[in-house]
């Protein structure tokens, strides 16, 4: 019974080179958008503590605004 179960494997023996390719494209551009969720909390984390605790609401909209933007083109331009 031991046997049926392999921890970390996955059977990939009926999957086409394509179907392969597209899985992999598939996880890279999961990937991506995890990695870019994470940076964009961050930087409303950061925005927000401008805000309130160091009492610049003017410059933490800018940084807002300015890194979303940022962090959308760089991930257009790496895709």
């Amino acid at each position: 019974m031991a046997d049926k179960f392999a921890a970390g494997t996955t059977d990939i023996s009926g999957l086409t080179a394509r179907e392969m390719r597209e899985h992999e494209e598939a996880f890279r551009g999961f990937s991506k958008f995890v990695l870019f969720a994470v940076l964009h909390v961050g930087l409303v984390l950061g925005c927000i503590a401008l805000a309130f605790l160091a009492n610049i609401p003017v410059l933490a909209l800018l940084v807002g605004l300015g890194g979303t933007l940022a962090l959308v083109m760089g991930f257009l331009v790496s895709t």
